[in-house]
Protein backbone atom coordinates (compact mmCIF):
# COMPACT_ATOMS: atom_id res chain seq x y z
CA UNK A 1 0.00 0.00 0.00
CA UNK A 2 1.53 3.40 -0.96
CA UNK A 3 2.35 6.05 1.59
CA UNK A 4 3.62 9.61 1.64
CA UNK A 5 1.52 11.89 -0.56
CA UNK A 6 -0.77 9.06 -1.67
CA UNK A 7 -3.73 8.25 0.54
CA UNK A 8 -3.84 4.69 1.88
CA UNK A 9 -7.13 2.80 1.64
CA UNK A 10 -8.30 -0.30 3.48
CA UNK A 11 -11.72 -1.95 3.09
CA UNK A 12 -13.36 -4.76 5.10
CA UNK A 13 -16.70 -6.21 4.04
CA UNK A 14 -19.04 -8.88 5.38
CA UNK A 15 -22.15 -10.18 3.59
CA UNK A 16 -24.67 -11.07 6.27
CA UNK A 17 -27.85 -13.11 5.95
CA UNK A 18 -29.99 -10.46 7.58
CA UNK A 19 -31.84 -7.46 6.14
CA UNK A 20 -30.24 -4.03 6.38
CA UNK A 21 -33.24 -2.91 8.46
CA UNK A 22 -32.17 -5.35 11.18
CA UNK A 23 -28.50 -4.38 11.26
CA UNK A 24 -28.93 -0.64 10.61
CA UNK A 25 -30.17 0.33 14.11
CA UNK A 26 -27.01 -1.19 15.61
CA UNK A 27 -24.95 1.42 13.79
CA UNK A 28 -26.66 4.29 15.60
CA UNK A 29 -25.60 2.93 19.01
CA UNK A 30 -21.87 3.12 18.22
CA UNK A 31 -19.86 4.78 20.95
CA UNK A 32 -22.64 4.62 23.52
CA UNK A 33 -22.88 2.70 26.81
CA UNK A 34 -24.82 -0.13 25.12
CA UNK A 35 -22.77 -0.25 21.91
CA UNK A 36 -23.51 -3.69 20.37
CA UNK A 37 -20.88 -3.57 17.62
CA UNK A 38 -17.55 -2.27 18.88
CA UNK A 39 -15.51 -5.27 20.17
CA UNK A 40 -14.98 -4.24 23.79
CA UNK A 41 -13.66 -5.28 26.27
CA UNK A 42 -11.30 -7.36 24.12
CA UNK A 43 -10.26 -4.03 22.59
CA UNK A 44 -10.30 -0.54 24.08
CA UNK A 45 -13.91 0.68 23.83
CA UNK A 46 -15.11 3.37 21.48
CA UNK A 47 -16.62 6.25 23.43
CA UNK A 48 -18.37 9.35 22.10
CA UNK A 49 -19.28 12.45 24.09
CA UNK A 50 -22.92 12.24 23.05
CA UNK A 51 -25.34 10.14 21.03
CA UNK A 52 -24.03 9.36 17.55
CA UNK A 53 -24.63 12.44 15.37
CA UNK A 54 -22.69 14.93 13.26
CA UNK A 55 -20.36 16.73 15.66
CA UNK A 56 -20.03 13.87 18.16
CA UNK A 57 -16.43 13.59 19.38
CA UNK A 58 -14.53 10.70 20.90
CA UNK A 59 -12.51 7.72 19.80
CA UNK A 60 -10.95 4.52 21.08
CA UNK A 61 -7.90 4.88 23.28
CA UNK A 62 -5.47 7.35 21.77
CA UNK A 63 -7.16 7.27 18.35
CA UNK A 64 -9.42 10.34 18.38
CA UNK A 65 -11.98 11.43 15.79
CA UNK A 66 -15.32 13.17 15.32
CA UNK A 67 -18.44 12.48 13.26
CA UNK A 68 -18.61 14.46 10.02
CA UNK A 69 -21.40 12.56 8.23
CA UNK A 70 -24.24 10.43 9.54
CA UNK A 71 -27.17 8.80 7.76
CA UNK A 72 -29.10 7.01 10.53
CA UNK A 73 -29.16 3.26 10.11
CA UNK A 74 -27.02 3.44 6.96
CA UNK A 75 -23.67 5.19 7.31
CA UNK A 76 -21.37 7.11 9.63
CA UNK A 77 -18.06 8.77 8.77
CA UNK A 78 -15.46 9.80 11.34
CA UNK A 79 -12.62 12.25 10.62
CA UNK A 80 -9.37 11.74 12.50
CA UNK A 81 -8.16 14.49 14.82
CA UNK A 82 -4.82 16.09 13.81
CA UNK A 83 -2.89 14.59 16.76
CA UNK A 84 -3.57 11.04 15.56
CA UNK A 85 -1.10 11.35 12.68
CA UNK A 86 -3.68 10.38 10.03
CA UNK A 87 -5.18 12.92 7.65
CA UNK A 88 -8.42 11.33 6.55
CA UNK A 89 -11.42 9.37 7.74
CA UNK A 90 -12.90 5.99 8.50
CA UNK A 91 -16.46 4.96 7.77
CA UNK A 92 -18.95 2.21 8.58
CA UNK A 93 -21.88 1.61 6.26
CA UNK A 94 -24.70 -0.90 5.89
CA UNK A 95 -26.25 -1.55 2.47
CA UNK A 96 -29.01 -3.88 1.25
CA UNK A 97 -27.77 -6.84 -0.82
CA UNK A 98 -30.88 -8.62 -2.04
CA UNK A 99 -33.82 -10.14 -0.21
CA UNK A 100 -32.88 -10.83 3.40
CA UNK A 101 -29.21 -9.88 2.97
CA UNK A 102 -26.99 -6.88 3.62
CA UNK A 103 -23.34 -5.91 3.32
CA UNK A 104 -21.53 -4.26 6.21
CA UNK A 105 -18.45 -2.32 5.10
CA UNK A 106 -15.72 -0.56 7.02
CA UNK A 107 -13.39 1.67 5.01
CA UNK A 108 -10.45 3.83 6.00
CA UNK A 109 -8.83 6.41 3.74
CA UNK A 110 -6.06 8.51 5.23
CA UNK A 111 -2.60 9.91 4.66
CA UNK A 112 -0.22 8.94 7.49
CA UNK A 113 2.14 11.55 8.92
CA UNK A 114 5.26 11.39 11.07
CA UNK A 115 5.87 8.23 13.06
CA UNK A 116 2.52 6.79 11.94
CA UNK A 117 4.06 6.30 8.48
CA UNK A 118 6.21 3.62 10.13
CA UNK A 119 3.77 2.35 12.74
CA UNK A 120 0.88 1.73 10.35
CA UNK A 121 2.55 -0.89 8.10
CA UNK A 122 4.61 -2.40 10.94
CA UNK A 123 1.93 -2.80 13.62
CA UNK A 124 -1.19 -0.66 13.61
CA UNK A 125 -2.71 -2.03 10.40
CA UNK A 126 -2.71 -5.59 11.83
CA UNK A 127 -4.55 -4.50 14.97
CA UNK A 128 -6.90 -2.37 12.87
CA UNK A 129 -7.78 -5.41 10.76
CA UNK A 130 -8.45 -7.52 13.87
CA UNK A 131 -10.69 -4.88 15.47
CA UNK A 132 -12.79 -4.47 12.32
CA UNK A 133 -13.19 -8.22 11.77
CA UNK A 134 -14.30 -8.61 15.40
CA UNK A 135 -16.83 -5.81 14.85
CA UNK A 136 -18.18 -7.61 11.77
CA UNK A 137 -18.45 -10.81 13.84
CA UNK A 138 -20.67 -8.92 16.28
CA UNK A 139 -22.91 -7.64 13.48
CA UNK A 140 -23.26 -11.14 12.02
CA UNK A 141 -23.97 -12.74 15.39
CA UNK A 142 -26.71 -10.25 16.23
CA UNK A 143 -28.21 -10.40 12.74
CA UNK A 144 -28.23 -14.18 12.29
CA UNK A 145 -27.62 -15.76 15.69
CA UNK A 146 -24.28 -17.27 14.65
CA UNK A 147 -20.97 -16.45 13.00
CA UNK A 148 -20.13 -18.76 10.12
CA UNK A 149 -16.40 -18.07 10.10
CA UNK A 150 -15.36 -16.24 13.27
CA UNK A 151 -12.31 -14.03 13.03
CA UNK A 152 -9.16 -15.44 14.62
CA UNK A 153 -6.26 -13.34 15.83
CA UNK A 154 -2.88 -14.25 14.44
CA UNK A 155 -0.11 -14.76 17.04
CA UNK A 156 1.58 -11.50 16.04
CA UNK A 157 -1.68 -9.62 16.64
CA UNK A 158 -1.82 -10.96 20.20
CA UNK A 159 1.77 -9.88 20.78
CA UNK A 160 1.17 -6.42 19.33
CA UNK A 161 -1.99 -5.99 21.37
CA UNK A 162 -0.06 -6.54 24.59
CA UNK A 163 2.91 -4.48 23.46
CA UNK A 164 0.66 -1.48 22.80
CA UNK A 165 -1.16 -1.84 26.14
CA UNK A 166 -0.23 1.29 28.10
CA UNK A 167 -2.88 1.31 30.81
CA UNK A 168 -0.88 -0.61 33.45
CA UNK A 169 0.91 1.91 35.69
CA UNK A 170 2.79 2.11 38.96
CA UNK A 171 0.79 3.51 41.89
CA UNK A 172 1.15 3.75 45.69
CA UNK A 173 0.17 0.63 47.63
CA UNK A 174 -3.61 1.16 47.99
CA UNK A 175 -5.09 1.88 51.39
CA UNK A 176 -7.92 -0.52 50.57
CA UNK A 177 -5.60 -3.54 50.55
CA UNK A 178 -6.57 -4.53 54.10
CA UNK A 179 -5.18 -8.08 54.00
CA UNK A 180 -1.80 -6.81 52.86
CA UNK A 181 -1.84 -4.03 55.46
CA UNK A 182 -2.48 -6.57 58.19
CA UNK A 183 0.59 -8.71 57.41
CA UNK A 184 2.77 -5.69 56.70
CA UNK A 185 1.92 -3.57 59.72
CA UNK A 186 4.77 -2.46 62.01
CA UNK A 187 7.63 -3.51 59.71
CA UNK A 188 9.96 -1.88 57.23
CA UNK A 189 9.69 -3.29 53.71
CA UNK A 190 12.66 -2.60 51.41
CA UNK A 191 10.48 -3.62 48.48
CA UNK A 192 6.99 -2.14 48.55
CA UNK A 193 5.31 -1.33 45.25
CA UNK A 194 2.01 -1.61 43.39
CA UNK A 195 0.92 -1.80 39.77
CA UNK A 196 -2.60 -1.03 38.64
CA UNK A 197 -4.71 -1.91 35.60
CA UNK A 198 -8.15 -0.59 34.70
CA UNK A 199 -11.08 -2.95 35.24
CA UNK A 200 -12.95 -2.81 31.93
CA UNK A 201 -16.69 -3.08 31.84
CA UNK A 202 -17.92 -6.69 31.59
CA UNK A 203 -14.58 -8.16 32.78
CA UNK A 204 -14.81 -10.28 35.94
CA UNK A 205 -14.33 -8.54 39.28
CA UNK A 206 -13.60 -11.83 41.09
CA UNK A 207 -10.15 -11.47 42.74
CA UNK A 208 -9.67 -15.25 42.62
CA UNK A 209 -10.06 -15.18 38.83
CA UNK A 210 -7.47 -12.39 38.67
CA UNK A 211 -5.16 -14.47 40.90
CA UNK A 212 -5.39 -17.40 38.48
CA UNK A 213 -4.80 -15.15 35.48
CA UNK A 214 -1.78 -13.46 37.05
CA UNK A 215 0.01 -16.35 38.75
CA UNK A 216 -1.12 -19.48 36.90
CA UNK A 217 -0.71 -18.33 33.29
CA UNK A 218 2.51 -16.33 33.22
CA UNK A 219 4.09 -14.96 30.02
CA UNK A 220 6.57 -17.37 28.45
CA UNK A 221 9.65 -15.25 29.17
CA UNK A 222 8.62 -14.91 32.84
CA UNK A 223 8.30 -18.69 33.03
CA UNK A 224 11.82 -19.06 31.64
CA UNK A 225 13.11 -16.52 34.18
CA UNK A 226 11.54 -18.52 37.03
CA UNK A 227 13.21 -21.71 35.78
CA UNK A 228 16.57 -19.93 35.68
CA UNK A 229 15.92 -18.53 39.15
CA UNK A 230 15.36 -22.01 40.56
CA UNK A 231 18.51 -23.26 38.87
CA UNK A 232 20.69 -20.53 40.37
CA UNK A 233 19.36 -19.85 43.89
CA UNK A 234 20.71 -23.07 45.52
CA UNK A 235 24.17 -21.52 45.19
CA UNK A 236 23.02 -18.87 47.70
CA UNK A 237 21.41 -21.39 50.04
CA UNK A 238 17.93 -20.32 48.96
CA UNK A 239 15.12 -22.82 48.55
CA UNK A 240 13.73 -23.46 45.09
CA UNK A 241 10.16 -22.32 44.63
CA UNK A 242 7.25 -24.12 42.98
CA UNK A 243 3.68 -23.34 41.98
CA UNK A 244 2.51 -23.58 45.59
CA UNK A 245 4.57 -20.47 46.40
CA UNK A 246 1.75 -18.43 44.86
CA UNK A 247 -1.18 -20.18 46.53
CA UNK A 248 -3.81 -17.99 48.18
CA UNK A 249 -3.10 -17.48 51.89
CA UNK A 250 -6.14 -15.31 52.66
CA UNK A 251 -9.05 -13.83 50.73
CA UNK A 252 -12.21 -11.78 50.98
CA UNK A 253 -14.69 -10.55 48.38
CA UNK A 254 -12.33 -7.85 47.07
CA UNK A 255 -8.79 -9.03 47.79
CA UNK A 256 -6.62 -12.13 47.74
CA UNK A 257 -3.29 -12.43 49.51
CA UNK A 258 -0.28 -14.55 48.56
CA UNK A 259 2.25 -15.04 51.36
CA UNK A 260 5.55 -16.92 51.09
CA UNK A 261 7.64 -16.82 54.28
CA UNK A 262 11.02 -18.39 53.52
CA UNK A 263 14.40 -18.62 55.21
CA UNK A 264 15.88 -15.79 53.19
CA UNK A 265 12.93 -13.37 53.00
CA UNK A 266 9.22 -12.71 53.51
CA UNK A 267 7.17 -12.09 50.38
CA UNK A 268 3.54 -10.97 50.21
CA UNK A 269 1.45 -10.07 47.16
CA UNK A 270 -2.05 -8.64 47.16
CA UNK A 271 -4.56 -8.50 44.33
CA UNK A 272 -7.19 -5.86 45.11
CA UNK A 273 -10.20 -5.52 42.81
CA UNK A 274 -12.05 -2.24 43.17
CA UNK A 275 -14.84 -0.68 41.13
CA UNK A 276 -12.68 0.57 38.28
CA UNK A 277 -9.25 -0.95 38.86
CA UNK A 278 -7.19 -4.01 39.77
CA UNK A 279 -4.00 -3.48 41.79
CA UNK A 280 -1.16 -5.95 42.26
CA UNK A 281 0.90 -4.92 45.30
CA UNK A 282 4.12 -6.51 46.62
CA UNK A 283 5.95 -6.41 49.94
CA UNK A 284 9.32 -8.12 50.46
CA UNK A 285 11.78 -8.09 53.37
CA UNK A 286 15.07 -10.07 53.64
CA UNK A 287 16.09 -12.05 56.74
CA UNK A 288 19.81 -12.55 56.09
CA UNK A 289 22.71 -11.77 53.77
CA UNK A 290 21.48 -14.22 51.13
CA UNK A 291 18.07 -12.59 51.20
CA UNK A 292 19.55 -9.10 50.88
CA UNK A 293 21.65 -10.14 47.90
CA UNK A 294 18.70 -11.91 46.31
CA UNK A 295 16.42 -8.90 46.77
CA UNK A 296 19.06 -6.51 45.40
CA UNK A 297 19.05 -8.46 42.14
CA UNK A 298 15.34 -9.22 41.95
CA UNK A 299 14.10 -5.70 42.63
CA UNK A 300 15.75 -4.50 39.41
CA UNK A 301 13.63 -6.77 37.23
CA UNK A 302 10.62 -6.98 39.54
CA UNK A 303 8.76 -3.98 38.00
CA UNK A 304 9.03 -5.42 34.49
CA UNK A 305 7.90 -8.88 35.64
CA UNK A 306 4.87 -7.82 37.68
CA UNK A 307 3.66 -5.21 35.19
CA UNK A 308 3.95 -7.77 32.38
CA UNK A 309 2.04 -10.38 34.39
CA UNK A 310 -0.74 -7.89 35.16
CA UNK A 311 -0.89 -6.75 31.54
CA UNK A 312 -1.15 -10.38 30.41
CA UNK A 313 -3.93 -11.08 32.92
CA UNK A 314 -5.85 -8.01 31.75
CA UNK A 315 -5.68 -9.19 28.14
CA UNK A 316 -6.61 -12.79 28.97
CA UNK A 317 -9.62 -11.89 31.11
CA UNK A 318 -10.82 -9.35 28.55
CA UNK A 319 -10.69 -12.13 25.95
CA UNK A 320 -12.85 -14.34 28.18
CA UNK A 321 -15.50 -11.68 28.76
CA UNK A 322 -18.67 -11.82 26.61
CA UNK A 323 -18.37 -9.87 23.38
CA UNK A 324 -20.62 -6.93 22.55
CA UNK A 325 -22.54 -9.18 20.16
CA UNK A 326 -23.01 -11.88 22.80
CA UNK A 327 -24.22 -9.31 25.31
CA UNK A 328 -26.72 -7.93 22.82
CA UNK A 329 -28.07 -11.38 21.98
CA UNK A 330 -28.41 -12.18 25.70
CA UNK A 331 -30.14 -8.84 26.33
CA UNK A 332 -32.69 -9.55 23.61
CA UNK A 333 -33.40 -13.01 25.01
CA UNK A 334 -34.00 -11.63 28.51
CA UNK A 335 -35.90 -8.45 27.55
CA UNK A 336 -39.70 -8.66 27.65
CA UNK A 337 -41.29 -9.07 24.24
Amino acid sequence: MPYGKVVMRKVHQRRIAAPAARIGPLLDRLGGPDDPLWPAPAWVPMRLDRRLAVGSQGGHGEVRYHVVEHEPGERVRFRFEPEVGLDGWHELRIEPAGAGWCVVTHEIQARPRGVVRLLWPAAVRWMHDAVVEDLLDNAELIGTGEVCRPARWAPHVRLLRRAFERSVREVPVPAGAALLAEVGAGREWPLADAWQAPLPEHVTDDPRAWHRAIFRTVPAWVGVALVLRNALVPVLGIDQGDASSFDIAAADEREVLVSTPERHLDFHASILVEERSVTLSTLARPHNAAGRLYLTVVRRIHPVVVSTMLRRALADLADLAPSAGEREVARRHTSPA
